[in-house]
């Protein structure tokens, strides 16, 4: 599951959303490495090549991760950002390996795994660019699909950063695992006790995908948390809006440091 790995210091691990891979939150490393992070970035397991034997379901998946961080880590404290499905990954490994986990943090998090059942805002472009479209030719429809700022920054972070995973992925695997998208039991319902360390919960205004108001609705269980809902953001918050996304995780990961530092 490992992909990549940088850096000294305390460990983060950072987990990509649905279809895609890691290099998606690559663009959040320079934040993380200069707040002297050790970052370890994950793979899920749709992204090629696949094992002869891979999860056919979301508890499958959040299980083996478990695994692999504590075949990795031992019992290493350690900090973990969720993206999109990732964010249910996340939520689930802090919540069941406990005082191990320093921190969390979800990027357009998943917190409710049924879609319909999800409080969505309506799809709204902010920054409309239609040479851009055109821009993208065979991938337009990808990219138009979530992209609330049509501009060239956003279009090559798509192209360099999106579209590749979206290649890569075993549609195989991502249909089994997608028939059971649901954990066993929500992560704040089988752990009611508030999650006490610093956390971050960052949502696109935009973002008609996941939304923000179920993590919104999750505010007093995480008694630490800051919830960002970014404007002129949709699920892909952190390639329109990387300066501010970068600004929160540095507060975040400043926030785990000094907790640390009252010990």
């Amino acid at each position: 599951m490992i992909a990549h790995e940088a850096g000294t210091g305390r460990p983060l691990i950072l987990l990509h959303g649905f279809g895609v891979d890691h290099q998606i939150l690559l663009p959040l490393d320079p934040a993380i490495a200069a707040s002297s992070w050790r970052r370890i970035y994950i793979d899920l397991p749709w992204v090629r090549p696949v094992s002869d034997k891979p999860p056919s379901s979301t508890q499958e998946v959040a299980d083996a991760l478990v695994e692999e961080i504590r075949g990795h880590l031992g019992d290493e404290p350690f900090a973990v950002l969720g993206n999109s499905f990732g964010g249910m990954l996340a939520r689930y490994a802090a919540h069941v390996m406990g005082e191990q986990v320093l921190g969390i943090a979800t990027l357009a998090g998943a917190f409710v795994a049924d879609a319909a059942s999800r409080v969505l805002p309506l799809h709204q472009v902010i920054v409309a660019d239609p040479d851009i479209v055109r821009r993208a030719e065979r991938s337009a429809t990808d990219y138009t699909e979530l992209a609330v700022i049509q501009s060239a920054e956003t279009l090559r972070a798509f192209e360099e950063l999106v579209l590749p995973g979206l290649q890569r992925a075993s549609k195989r695997v991502l249909a089994k695992i997608a028939a059971s998208y649901a954990l066993d039991r929500e992560p704040e319902e089988a752990h009611p006790e508030p999650f006490d360390r610093p956390s971050l919960h960052i949502f696109g205004r935009q973002d008609q995908v996941t939304g923000f108001e179920d993590g919104l609705a999750l505010r007093n269980h995480y008694s630490r948390g800051t919830f960002a809902v970014v404007d002129a953001a949709g699920h892909n918050a952190h390639l329109e809006r990387p300066e501010l996304v970068g600004a929160l995780l540095t507060d975040w990961l400043a926030r785990i440091d000094a907790d640390l530092l009252e010990e």
